[in-house]
């Protein structure tokens, strides 16, 4: 597979030579030895942003025509492309997209294919290689790998028998004991015929609950919670039964069959708003992230996303919740006496709680920043309506599920996702814990569905619009609404955001 692939490389390369959309000439090319590449690079570090960017170009060519397609791939990669020559850049895409491709990674052949929004001179068979580079990329995301997925013991089957293993002790009990209630109404409300049982997760280890789910002969599995679980589990080739893990590993990848990982996961929020916020027009961006894990995890996602659509983040600031926010504000947003310097600044990107994030636009006011575009994640919206507190927040844009923000997701609360399920939770369930309801019914609806693989791609969820990978793996995209008068409103979002996700 890696010969013929480098062959389909090689091949691509010639014809660009032959076409004239090489970086060198051939004779360049001809005398170019092992060491030309790497003395390119080096000479990059030393130069001018400009010509740094069309030397590291030339060093990819010659790496990715020897067949050294990892290392070229890493030096276009490098490349600000913003800084190309149109015709350049066009060079640049064509190579960096069949790079990305050949070594089966969509979202850099989504970067490379960005130059397609901005008219820039090309050939038609330049163009047309480009937007079916571009089509592959967002099928490969958004497509499902059936050899990887099916359960053949299950499709065409109705499920009706499903085990529910989370843990009635420890940290998680309390998350736990919510998304188990949330199961349970939803079921009853449904009426559909599907039994749950519950084991203690707490109580045993993956192997006991997995041999006593098939002594109830479960056909799936709801669990395991503990992240460390999940991240044992998807190193496993396979799991013995079908299993919804309710937490994301931390593997790159899920490499076990039979086993699919669902959550509410902060990353894919943030990794969501650099994609928006790209879209918008935003190129620089500031980021707020709070000092602890959480923080560099979701900050890691948005600087990673964003860098990989194109964009660059100028500040980065890990800020301590129990300090002043006009510390970290300042810093983020290179405050010379009381005076914001935004020339490198186009937005900010906002991750904090309610009572932080209150004070954040306000401090941006103080600054001389008031007109400043901030993204934001679900976590700074409580999901009550409280319109005084929430005033400060004003033109802040943010993610949420459905079921907290209707009239932003769907139009109004009575054509939301599993409408009589969430009359009745809204009735009985605590604010701050209504995310993790509504996660409980979309595990349940996940784990009912899991016999039909394919209506998981595109399914709506009380927690986003569902989509399944091509290793298991659920992310959600979520409807955005922004503060207007203290209440999330509606926003409407570009007619290529569908495409490019």
């Amino acid at each position: 597979m890696k010969q013929s692939l480098r062959g389909v490389l090689a091949t691509a390369l010639i014809a660009l030579l032959m076409t004239g959309c090489a970086m060198q000439s051939p004779s360049v090319v001809d005398r170019a030895d092992d060491q030309e590449a790497s003395r390119l690079l080096s000479q990059a570090e030393q130069q001018a942003p400009d010509q740094a960017a069309k030397t590291r170009l030339e060093a990819a060519t010659i790496l990715a025509q020897q067949g050294q397609r990892e290392d070229a791939f890493a030096a276009a990669d490098a490349i600000d492309e913003a800084r190309l020559s149109e015709t350049d850049r066009v060079r640049w895409a064509l190579l960096f997209s069949e790079l990305a491709r050949a070594m089966d990674d969509p979202r850099a052949v989504l970067r490379a294919t960005q130059v397609l929004n901005d008219d820039l001179p090309m050939q038609d068979d330049q163009q047309e290689t480009l937007i079916d580079r571009q089509s592959w990329a967002r099928n490969a995301l958004n497509q499902l790998d059936p050899d990887n997925l099916a359960l053949p013991g299950l499709e065409g089957q109705d499920i009706r028998r499903i085990v529910v293993a989370l843990p009635e002790s420890g940290p998680l009990s309390s998350v736990a004991n919510t998304l188990a209630t949330a199961m349970r109404r939803h079921n009853e409300i449904k009426g559909d015929n599907v039994q749950l049982s519950f084991l203690d997760a707490s109580q045993y280890s993956m192997d006991e609950l997995y041999s006593r789910a098939e002594q109830m002969n479960a056909q799936l599995v709801i669990g395991p919670l503990e992240k460390e679980q999940v991240s044992q589990l998807e190193q496993r080739n396979s799991v013995p039964l079908p299993t919804l893990a309710l937490n994301y590993g931390s593997g790159e990848q899920n490499r076990a069959a039979r086993l699919f990982q669902y959550g509410l996961s902060a990353e894919d929020e943030a990794r969501q708003a650099a994609r928006r916020a790209y879209q918008d027009g935003r190129r620089s961006m500031s980021v707020m992230v709070p000092d602890n894990d959480w923080g560099r995890r979701v900050g890691e996602a948005f600087w990673n996303e964003f860098h990989r659509e194109g964009g660059e983040v100028t500040n980065a600031v890990r800020y301590n919740p129990e300090s002043p926010v006009a510390n970290a504000v300042k810093t983020a947003l290179n405050v010379s006496g009381e005076r914001a310097q935004l020339g490198s600044i186009d937005a900010l990107f906002l991750l904090a709680l309610p009572d932080y994030a209150r004070q954040v636009p306000p401090t941006l006011d103080y600054y001389y920043a008031p007109n400043l575009p901030i993204y934001a994640t679900s976590h700074l919206h409580e999901g009550r309506l409280q319109t005084r507190r929430d005033q400060d927040l004003n033109d802040v844009m943010f993610v949420d599920i459905p079921w907290q923000i209707p009239d932003a997701a769907v139009g109004g609360e009575e054509i939301l996702p599993f409408y009589p399920t969430y009359q009745r939770l809204s009735e009985e369930a605590d604010a701050s814990m209504f995310r993790l309801m509504a996660m409980g019914v979309d595990a349940y609806e996940i784990a009912t569905h899991l016999s039909d693989i394919a209506s998981l791609d595109g399914m709506r969820g009380s927690t986003g619009t569902l989509y399944l990978t091509g290793d298991g793996r659920i992310y959600r995209e979520l409807p955005w609404a922004k503060f207007q008068n203290g209440t999330p409103s509606p926003i409407l979002i570009p007619s290529q955001t569908s495409g490019n996700e």
